[in-house]
């Protein structure tokens, strides 16, 4: 057991409260008249009530880091096959546009009908998803493809927030979210060099198509303890259900037009667009979808979920387009240019470790600080590498620098927004973090592809194209720099600016 009421963290964008004492009542220390206690209060992750199902969650994360990892690194395969450059950066954009609906609709089926339901929706949609991509004959149905996927997915992630935040005791959720960063390390060790094997000696297809059967296993293993975990009842209903759901497509509709608006040919074109897209769709949806003062990033929870969006733009942004320079500009193999993934799978596990590790002492404001700052001289780094006088293993060493800065800053942010839900609000929780994130990487996937189209139609060279993408990630980190003063340094501090404004 550990001090009461001291706050710890870890995981890959999940949190806790560690609160628990020698001597402490952990089961009453917990229940307040707006918190009730967990029914398995000081249970351990390992335990006979919870060891199913911390199974089945490790095990569907793990398959999810590989399927992120392998295909990121088998795109520019898929490219050179079948074209599509312009596409290139919608086949992310795509997916997290999806995804945003799934979260939304899985958040809301778990506050109503339990994880199971919405876990087995999501796992449907991802694996019929892969089918469609992998059998793909043009750019465009792998984008097709990518939306049904990217549902699946957001209603499968929802369930694993929502799940952590109410099914495991404050005392063990750290060591719980840890396990399932740790899940990463061993896709993250082998998928992006086995994807860009099979994609220079099979094919790209088999990428996509060979990560059903263990999706499918691993949705086995985790569907029947999930039918186990008792809701926690939550007055939505269908209507409320329906309302959200709305809203999330209408926030996908609103930002992809905005990302068609930045590669329409005219002006005349793109002004109409842009304007219809964001104010007509996606500010309205985002402003019901997220908690008050958000868009304006005030103090405490909604500058935190606006943190989480930059990260998202930043890093996945980035990583995007990694293993095209290093193909496209530097000649490497499909297998070289996973390298850098590994190596930052490795890292970002390592930053949620010492996050775990270092949050009871240090505020959560310096912690993401520190991050950002990280990840900022990462991004600048890999820039190098379009210098082919520069060596290739720079990009090695410059990401596993951006990936150590979001294992940091991702955990924190992600615990800031976390703890301030209540049990029977954690689909919503959950939902508004994996929004913000997902939002953030459709944004800056969405752009950088713009960005890249519009530089190679007017003559440029695919290193400048993407010199561009990562100018605009690392605007993202200059800019959560500003917000990080409406960052408590400590969740009491959050309340109380919130209190007082």
């Amino acid at each position: 057991t550990r001090p009461c009421a001291r706050t710890r963290t870890s995981g890959t964008g999940r949190a806790a409260h560690d609160s628990g004492r020698p001597g402490c009542d952990n089961a009453t220390m917990l229940a307040t008249p707006d918190k009730p206690a967990s029914p398995h209060a000081g249970a351990g992750v390992w335990d006979r009530s919870h060891r199913g199902l911390t199974i089945g969650l490790v095990l569907t994360v793990a398959f999810t880091a590989f399927e992120a990892l392998a295909v990121a690194t088998a795109l520019p395969a898929t490219v050179a096959d079948i074209g599509g450059l312009d596409l290139y950066g919608w086949t992310f954009s795509a997916f997290m546009l999806a995804n945003l609906v799934g979260i939304v609709r899985g958040a809301a089926l778990i506050d109503t009908r339990g994880p199971a339901a919405p876990f087995l929706l999501g796992v449907v949609a991802f694996v019929a998803g892969l089918g469609v991509a992998g059998f793909a004959p043009t750019m465009a149905v792998v984008v097709a493809g990518r939306v049904v996927q990217g549902f699946g997915a957001g209603a499968v992630s929802a369930v694993s927030y929502a799940v952590i935040a109410s099914a495991y005791d404050e005392t063990v959720r750290p060591r719980m979210l840890a396990l399932l960063s740790s899940a990463w390390v061993l896709p993250g060790l082998v998928g992006p060099a086995l994807a860009g094997f099979v994609a220079d000696h099979v094919g790209w297809r088999p990428v996509f198509l060979g990560l059903v059967p263990p999706t499918l296993v691993a949705a086995a293993l985790a569907i029947p303890p999930l039918r186990r975990v008792p809701r926690i009842p939550h007055a939505i209903d269908e209507i409320a259900i329906r309302q959200r759901t709305g809203s999330a497509l209408r926030l996908a509709v609103g930002v992809g037009a905005a990302l068609l608006a930045t590669q329409a040919d005219r002006w005349l074109e793109a002004v109409p667009l842009l304007l219809a897209g964001l104010g007509g769709f996606a500010v309205p949806a985002l402003t019901r979808l997220m908690p008050p003062g958000t868009l304006r990033a005030a103090a405490g929870q909604p500058a935190a979920i606006v943190v989480m969006g930059l990260l998202g733009v930043a890093f996945f942004g980035a990583e995007a387009f990694l293993p095209l320079a290093l193909t496209e500009v530097r000649g490497q193999s499909a297998a070289a240019s996973g390298l850098p993934l590994t190596l930052g799978t490795i890292a970002w596990t390592a930053g949620s470790w010492i996050q775990e590790r270092t949050a009871a002492r240090r505020s959560r404001r310096g912690m993401i600080a520190l991050g950002l700052v990280l990840l900022l001289a990462g991004v600048g780094g890999i820039g190098g590498v379009l210098e082919t006088s520069v060596p290739v293993a720079i990009a090695y060493a410059a990401w596993s620098v951006t990936a150590l800065g979001m294992g940091i800053g991702y955990s924190t942010t992600a615990l800031t927004i976390l703890e301030h839900a209540p049990p029977e609000r954690a689909g919503e929780a959950s939902a508004s973090l994996q929004l913000a994130t997902n939002l953030g990487i459709a944004l800056g996937t969405g752009f950088g592809g713009a960005l890249l189209a519009a530089v190679t139609s007017a003559g440029g060279s695919t290193a400048a194209g993407i010199a561009a993408a990562w100018a605009a990630c690392a605007a993202a980190l200059v800019l959560a720099l500003a917000v990080t003063p409406r960052l408590g340094m400590r969740p009491s501090d959050d309340v109380a600016r919130e209190g007082a404004a």
